[in-house]
Parts: C-alpha cells; structure tokens; sequence
C-alpha cells in the first residue's frame, strides 16, 4: 500500500451529558423542588389553598432558579458559584498580594495564591530533576520539556502512528493504578530574542563583512517579535494508591521518588511511540520558572538573562506573582491579563486529528492549552456506565408512561455509553479528558480581541468553548501551570 493511499486517522467524541440525578433535575435543582414541595404540602395542610396562594411570589421564584438557564446553567446552579464568589469579595480573598516576611520560609514552597498555597517542590538527593509535593491531595508531580515535529506537516502513515502510540501510551499509565493525572500544557510565550541573540553570537559569525550585519539586524528586530511555542508534560503520581510500591522502595518521599522515576522512564520511552521527544525532566528553578512566567510574562526576558543554560530559571520562593485580582471573567495578574475556558464539547462528528492546530496556531494571541487526563479504575468506571444506562432508561421509560415523545439525544447518548462499555469489557482502559484553554494579554482591551479570536477559531475547530466565569483564579491554576491538578 502507498504512503498516498493511507488514510488519515479521525476522531469522534461522546456526547456529553446533561442528564440530573432525578428527572433531569441536578441536585441543587432537585433540593430546591424536594423543598418548594415540602412547603406546599405543609402550607396547605395547615392553612389550605389560600395559604398557598398566598405564597404566589414564592412558588415564582423557586420556579424561575430551576427552570431558567443561563450560560448552560439554571439559576440554582449557579448558586453555590456566585455565593463563593460573593464571600471571597467580602471577605478581601479577590486580591492577593505577595508579602515579603524577615522570617525563615520553608524550602521548596511556591507561595502560590489560592488553592495551591500548600505546593512545594522537592528534589531528591543525588538528583536535579524536581517535583511538585501537594500534601493535601497526596501527589507527586514531575514535570518534563517535551518536543515534536509538526503534526500537520506529516503524512498520513506517520500521523496516524502517531495517534495509536499516544492512546497506547495513555493506556499503559492509566493501568498502573497508581497515575493520578497526565496533563499535555502547550503555550505559546513572548521571547526577548535574548536566546536567539545568544545562539548568534557564539554559533554564528557576526564579523562577516556585508552579511554578519545583516543578520545581526535580523536577529535584533525579529527576536523580540517571535512567540515560540514550548510544551510541557506533567505526571501526577496518587501517594496512596502507590503505598505499597512506596513501601518497598524505601517509603517516605525518598520511596515515592524511586516510583516516581519509574513512572517516568515509562512514560518517557511511551512518549517516543507517539512521536514525543522528552529533553529533560524539569529542575525546581525551571518549574518555578515555567510557574513565575505563566504569572508574569514579561520576566521571561530577565529570567532567561540570568541563566547559565540560557533557559528560565527562578528562585521557587519567587514562583508566584506579585499581585492577583480576581473579576468575575478575567484574572489580573503583575503584567498580563488572564481569560479561561473550559472546553465544554468535543468535535461530535468525524474530524481529523489535528483539529487543535486551529486553536494552537492562532496569529497574534498569547494563550496556553492543556489537555488533562484522569485515569478512571475499570471498577468505578463500570459502576458509572451502568448508573448512566439506568437513568437513560428510567428517563425514556417515564416520558413513555406520560405519553411524551422519544429524544434522539438520549438515543444518541445510550449509544455512546453502550460503546464505552463494550470498550471496558474489552480492556481498554478509561481515562476522563479536560480541556481547559487560557488567553493571556497585556490589557483588558487586548484580551477581549484575543478571546474573539479564539472563540472563533474554536468554532472552525469543531469545539464549544465556555468561559468558567466566577471562577478564573482555579480554572487559571488548573489550566495555565504545569501541576496536574483536576478539582476546581
């Protein structure tokens, strides 16, 4: 068979699920009706039919919060949401700011605001490759420099190699049992064209009569306009459910750093199948690097200044910003605004498998996309295929019982959850992917024109994109640094 003759591989995703717990009801819905009901039954009992009419304003409310939608969601929802959001204003916690303090600060901790406050990066003896330790969450996080060819630019044999020896390398660490979370962070970053100024002047030849200085002119003008892409992989080791291989490597963190390794030089040899090349696991200076430039793009430039090795490099100490304002849609951080979304729908029909390069590649925006694998285990796994075969079926059973008319979508959505069982029953294995996309920019003007953009590349890209408002700082967290996290 010729190169010509291949065929490229495509990709379809399930339909996601809106279905409630109880008669399409989700749970706050479903407290909110448990209760307005409750209250009518008392009401009339005590007081009688007028006693519930009078209560006519109330029973409009409860009415309006279930069955109103805004942004996908109904009012009740949204609830919990905004009070969070409502409190941390209140309470001051929209702002943060970094204080400097006289007293000794414990070794590794990144000082990060919110939710990961506690993250601290360790280094074992011997070693230079770092991880991040989440004490709450019981992870172990390592972090590697991946590079690639250009997917687009491959033939179709080698792109679709490519596809099977990612969904193999995915498998493989989801069946250990003991891998917490792989994220894949892309992002594109400004250069300061200081790396390029250094690659010329000591690989090049500056002197050459006519053509050094051109090229000097060359580097000096395009340097800074550049926006290189840098990839980045993070393997989230579960401290609990690798106890057993802790313990007999050692235990402590010492042990968890041996299974740690392990898991690495897996995933590293995994990686290569699916045309992935791992450079280098990440030293604490780099993490805390990759983590300040996310903050704060613009201390690239200087961060890569100081460096012996010409990559970014910081004091973990210093990892975090400066200052953090949270709004209801964006995140201020020291120079650059902040807009995250979540990746709602995948492309629900056939598409090729690079349909993010339109997202990846858009002119002129600043953004980081990361892509966030939870390995699900077979048991729980099976246990949620059959809870969401039951409601499909419950569902459809009832609306035949009033006489209603059948839904295609729970047709198309008891396919989907058929397919996903007869993939377990054949041993593949379960991994639940988010996708979470954030828009950096100098301005609040700026960012909203990056936002348009990207939402209209999302669209040309088959996939719906959802700005996670009242809840920027997580989602910014999650989506722009490397730690592997999953809970917003």
């Amino acid at each position: 068979m010729s190169e010509l003759s291949v065929t490229p591989v495509t990709v379809k995703f399930p339909h996601r699920s809106r279905r409630g717990i109880l008669l399409g009801l989700s749970l706050p819905q479903l407290v909110l009706v448990s209760s307005a009901l409750a209250l009518l039954l008392v009401t009339v009992v005590s007081t009688g039919l007028l006693g519930a009419v009078a209560l006519t304003p109330l029973w409009t409310v409860v009415a309006g919060l279930v069955v109103v939608r805004r942004h996908g969601r109904s009012l009740i929802d949204w609830a919990p949401v905004v009070i969070r959001y409502g409190l941390r204003r209140r309470t001051g916690q929209t702002m943060w700011f970094a204080r400097p303090v006289s007293r000794p600060r414990q070794d590794g901790l990144l000082h990060l605001p919110g939710t990961a406050a506690s993250l601290r990066v360790v280094t074992p003896a011997g070693s230079q490759a770092a991880a991040v330790h989440d004490p709450h969450v019981q992870t172990l996080t390592a972090v590697a420099r991946v590079s690639s060819r250009a997917f687009a630019l491959l033939d179709p044999a080698t792109q679709n190699h490519h596809v099977t020896g990612w969904g193999r390398a995915l498998a493989g660490m989801a069946r250990t049992g003991h891998i917490a979370t792989i994220q894949v962070l892309e992002r594109t970053v400004p250069d300061s064209g200081d790396t390029l100024h250094r690659h010329w002047t000591q690989q090049g030849h500056p002197g050459t009569p006519v053509a050094g200085q051109v090229y000097t002119d060359l580097v000096a003008s395009a340097g800074p306009a550049a926006a290189p892409h840098e990839t980045y992989l993070a393997l989230a080791l579960d401290l609990k459910a690798a106890k057993r291989l802790i313990s007999q490597a050692g235990g402590g963190l010492p042990g968890a750093f041996t299974v740690m390794e392990q898991s690495t030089a897996s995933l590293a040899q995994a990686a290569r199948s699916s045309g992935l090349t791992v450079t280098g696991w990440l030293t604490a200076r780099e993490i805390a690097a990759v983590i300040r430039t996310a903050y704060d793009p613009a201390a690239l430039a200087g961060l890569q200044q100081w460096s012996s090795s010409g990559r970014a490099e910081a004091d973990p100490a210093a990892a975090g910003p400066v200052v953090q304002v949270e709004e209801y849609d964006r995140l201020a951080t020291d120079s650059a605004r902040h807009a995250t979304y979540w990746v709602e729908n995948w492309p629900r029909t056939e598409t090729g498998a690079g349909f993010l390069h339109r997202l990846m590649f858009t002119a002129g925006v600043r953004r980081s996309l990361s892509l966030i694998y939870a390995p699900q285990g077979l048991a729980s796994a099976m246990r949620d295929v059959q809870r969401k075969k039951a409601a499909i079926i419950a569902d459809a059973n009832e609306r035949a019982r009033r006489g209603q008319v059948d839904s295609e979508a729970d047709s198309v959505e008891y396919a989907d959850v058929k397919v996903r069982e007869r993939q377990l029953i054949a041993g593949h294995a379960d991994v639940a992917l988010t996708g979470l996309l954030t828009v950096s920019a100098q301005t609040d003007a700026l960012l909203d024109a990056a936002c348009a953009q990207i939402e209209t590349a999302a669209v040309t890209a088959g996939v719906d994109l959802r700005r996670l408002i009242f809840q920027q700082p997580d989602a910014f967290t999650l989506g722009a640094l490397p730690l592997a996290r999953t809970a917003l």
